[in-house]
């Protein structure tokens, strides 16, 4: 039997100009490293926002170098453009995005941000949100009156979304804190503290809203822990092992951040909004990997958007942006040798930087092994507890009720009863790739070939037949697609490079039959903000600026800076263009 193999390597999504040269002298797009954290640390600290006590790291990054730039060192291995960091800190109840110039150590640049969007959370303030819970009186009287103990309890904060005439409540970053009972389980999701609504102020670090409106009764723990070590039997056939050995060793090599396998090349690095980035991938002619041809310059997740389909007081501003409002990165947890990740696997950390600016390491946020193609599979993970870790916001699809039965239902519960007392709440996952493609070099194009069926004339006893029609996309308006219409294939493609045959050099975008777009009404807040989920594939001339879907803040974004509006012109040309 023939087997594919292929290289992976896990966090929490999987991605994939000349070959990248050794990284042993660091590499353009390398991500910052400890030193370098400490450093943007200290260079804000000497500024005039270190002297305020509400100095808080919200993001530091790479400042991403101009693309010539780095196109230029792939080709010649010159000089390293100079290193700088993106940082979006919080003083004094605004936001500040500085360019911080590392080698110079000095503050490139200082904007401060005039909207009322708000950047990632921080842990720590998400914990002091829902420590500041627990201790809140009126919510100690709820569990009270609920028969919990406040012991069993665990707090969590999320944020609030925007839903427009929120004038008054412009000027203040407020957070949900969202509570549930774990007790007997570690799956406490799946007993919510139904009928309260917790808002905080993470800038004054006070209760700004509590309405405690009704209870109902609390789901029970019985059979919704998902650890091994609390199955109980009868269990079902247990399978045999399987292993994937390699006598002669790993076939890919690790140098720095720039991986090498097969006749791939590739640079991997951690961010803590993006979480994987992969960059300058590039594939070589031959099977030693030489003749080498880029393929992506760069690509990450961009957005992921999580809107419940419950509009109740307690649920209707569930509507997540799990990238921008929490960061893919932040949520990163090790990964487990032999459980995660198989004995052929190499391990590779990540850093970030702490709410003050301290960089914090994430041990085996990579893992790098060869295995026979397939898709992998996934764990979850909760920090909430001792000794357990946490997920997205996928996970808070349940819902305590009063009903036990299907046939007491006469209204829409937005979604279906899984057990006595619990409603798995009905909800979307929007996930949105930042692909920059550099097929064979920047001038690319972006072909859509469509079906379209032809008479066939008086030579062939056939009616008719299907050909292929191809027209390439000059304007983003033309490249605004969604799967499942008339389009059959999506391509990339150089016209200036062909193959053997005479075929333009290029990769086709394969998208999956089972994708939707979101069904909310283009009025409603929440798809305002997430205007990138009506299309399954937008094309834009490539600009630095324009990373994040959701827009570079998402936390109460109010739609006007997004995907969207970039494109809203629809007459930008992609056509003899850089895009992505």
């Amino acid at each position: 039997m023939k087997f594919h193999r292929s290289i992976l390597f896990l966090f929490l999504l999987p991605l994939l100009l000349s070959p990248p040269p050794s990284s042993s002298s660091r590499h353009p797009l390398d991500p910052l490293s400890p030193s370098e954290l400490t450093t943007v640390q200290s260079v804000i600290r000497s500024s005039p926002l270190g002297l305020s006590s509400s100095l808080s790291y919200h993001y530091v990054g790479l400042d991403e170098p101009d693309k010539a730039n780095v196109i230029s060192w792939l080709a010649t291995n010159s000089s390293l453009p100079p290193r700088r960091a993106f940082a979006i800190v919080r003083a004094e109840k605004l936001t500040h995005e500085l360019v911080v110039d590392i080698a110079g150590q000095s503050i490139a640049s200082h904007r401060v941000h005039s909207g009322t969007s708000y950047p990632m959370f921080t842990v720590e303030e998400e914990t002091a949100a829902g420590l500041l819970t627990l201790n809140y009186t009126p919510f100690v009287e709820s569990v009270r009156r609920r028969g919990v103990a406040l012991e069993d309890v665990v707090c969590t904060t999320y944020t609030r979304g925007w839903f427009g005439g929120e004038e008054a409540e412009s000027s203040r970053r407020l957070a949900a804190v969202l509570c549930f009972v774990a007790g007997e389980t570690a799956n406490f999701y799946s007993r919510p503290l139904e009928g309260i609504t917790v808002m905080v102020d993470l800038d004054d670090m006070v209760i700004a809203l509590y309405k405690d409106r009704f209870v109902v009764p609390l789901p029970e723990a019985a059979g919704t822990d998902y650890r091994a070590s609390r199955q109980r039997p009868p269990y079902g056939p247990r399978g045999t092992p399987v292993a994937v050995f390699q006598p002669e060793g790993k076939g890919f090599s690790i140098d720095g951040h720039v991986i090498r396998w097969a006749n791939w090349a590739f640079h991997l690095a951690f961010d803590v909004r993006a979480g994987a980035v992969i960059s300058v991938a590039s594939v070589g002619e031959q099977a030693n990997g030489s003749g080498y041809k880029s393929v992506l310059y760069r690509g990450f997740v961009s957005e992921l958007f999580v809107p419940y389909m419950d509009p109740s007081e307690e649920w209707y501003y569930r509507t997540y942006m799990d990238a921008g409002e929490f960061g893919f990165g932040l949520l990163a947890y090790p990964l487990e040798p032999m459980v995660d990740c198989p004995p052929n696997a190499e391990f590779v950390d990540g850093y970030y930087s702490a709410q003050d600016g301290s960089p914090v390491r994430i041990t085996k946020v990579f893992c790098i092994f060869e295995r026979y193609a397939g898709d992998p599979s996934w764990r979850h993970t909760e920090d909430l507890l001792p000794g357990e870790t946490a997920g997205l916001t996928g996970m808070l699809a349940l819902r305590a009720t009063d009903l036990t039965h299907t046939d007491q239902i006469n209204s829409d519960e937005h979604g279906e009863l899984l057990a006595p007392n619990t409603i798995a709440v009905y909800h979307d996952h929007f996930i949105a790739f930042h692909l920059d493609l550099d097929v064979a070099g920047s001038a690319n194009s972006f072909v859509k070939a469509k079906l379209e069926t032809v008479r066939a004339g008086n030579s062939t006893p056939r009616r008719s037949y299907w050909t292929v029609v191809r027209e390439t996309a000059r304007t983003e308006a033309d490249a605004r697609i969604r799967l499942g219409s008339a389009e059959a294939e999506l391509l990339v493609v150089n016209p200036g490079v062909t193959t053997k045959m005479g075929n333009f050099a290029g990769y086709r975008l394969v998208g999956s039959s089972a994708a939707g777009t979101s069904l909310l009404s283009d009025d409603d807040y929440p798809q305002m903000r997430a205007a990138f989920t009506k299309k399954h594939v937008w094309v834009t001339p490539y600009s630095k600026s324009e990373k994040w879907a959701g827009g570079l803040y998402a936390d109460h974004s109010n739609a006007e800076d997004n995907l969207a509006v970039w494109s809203s012109s629809l007459c930008r040309l992609v056509v003899g263009n850089t895009f992505v």
